[in-house]
């Protein structure tokens, strides 16, 4: 059961997270002990921190909670390892670069059969690790690059290509991912195996939710706008993090997400 975390806002907002609430998402409570990780994206570029042990007493969790980070676009995972073992190769966010912009991806699911089912065909961008998350966000550059040739293309051509490699994806078995190619965030919702008294079930959807907040404090997690500026912030999790009314997001959907906006989906 991984958890998946974005935030995407017109201006850039403080992130904190709670050294207790991440560290019980990363091993004290859940199975999810695999290894954690952020991303915040700065300009055409991303400041990438992550970790393959678990979240619990982690130095870098606490510096992130003592030491908020201004972002438009943050993505967050807490990894519960089904393919590959807890290494650093193999803990999202996976980045790469495609035309001088930071793309980066995470993943929750499990993908069956997928390297014989998704041909990389221009080798371009190759996995480092084992895990089928790594190999799917190789795959969807595969086929995203040659858009990219001409500058950047329209959300709807992204769009496009989006819906059909998550298709093929949800074939594959379950495709809930998050990625940003450094100017808008897309996030598609497949299904989810949600935990119950410690046992995990069957993947059901929804299996992502989203809010607009300028400011969301809930156990875990701080979202601050800068003061005296009208700011809209989105923010995406795989269950709702309070009791305010949060969208679940139907399966199989795709949004594109920009300065806190969503600006177009793909149902």
């Amino acid at each position: 059961m991984c958890e998946l975390l974005a935030v995407s806002s017109r201006h850039p907002v403080s992130i904190s997270y709670s050294l207790h609430e991440f560290s019980r998402h990363g091993g004290l409570s859940h199975a999810n002990s695999s290894g954690w990780g952020l991303s915040f994206q700065k300009d055409v570029d991303t400041l990438l921190i992550k970790e393959s042990a678990p979240a619990y007493n982690s130095p870098w969790i606490e510096f992130i909670q003592n030491n908020p980070t201004t972002s438009s676009c943050v993505i967050a995972h807490v990894r519960r390892a089904s393919h590959g073992e807890p290494k650093y190769e193999n803990t999202h966010p996976f980045k790469r670069e495609v035309f001088g912009r930071a793309h980066v991806f995470a993943h929750n699911g499990t993908l069956v059969d997928f390297q014989d089912a998704l041909t990389l065909k221009h080798h371009r961008h190759l996995p480092m690790g084992e895990t089928d998350s790594e190999y799917a966000f190789c795959y969807l550059l595969d086929q995203l690059e040659p858009l990219w040739q001409d500058g950047m293309p329209s959300v709807e051509r992204r769009l496009e290509v989006l819906g059909y490699v998550a298709a093929e994806m949800r074939e594959l078995g379950s495709c809930n991912f998050l990625y940003s190619d450094g100017d808008t965030l897309f996030v598609h919702a497949d299904v989810r195996r949600h935990e119950i008294d410690g046992v995990l079930g069957p993947a059901v959807a929804p299996a992502l939710h989203w809010i607009e907040r300028q400011n969301l404090h809930v156990e875990g997690l701080t979202v601050t706008s800068p003061p005296n500026v009208e700011n809209s912030a989105l923010v995406f999790a795989s269950v709702p993090l309070s009791d305010d009314d949060w969208h679940a997001l139907p399966r199989g959907a795709i949004l594109a997400v920009k300065d806190g906006q969503i600006v177009s989906r793909l149902d």
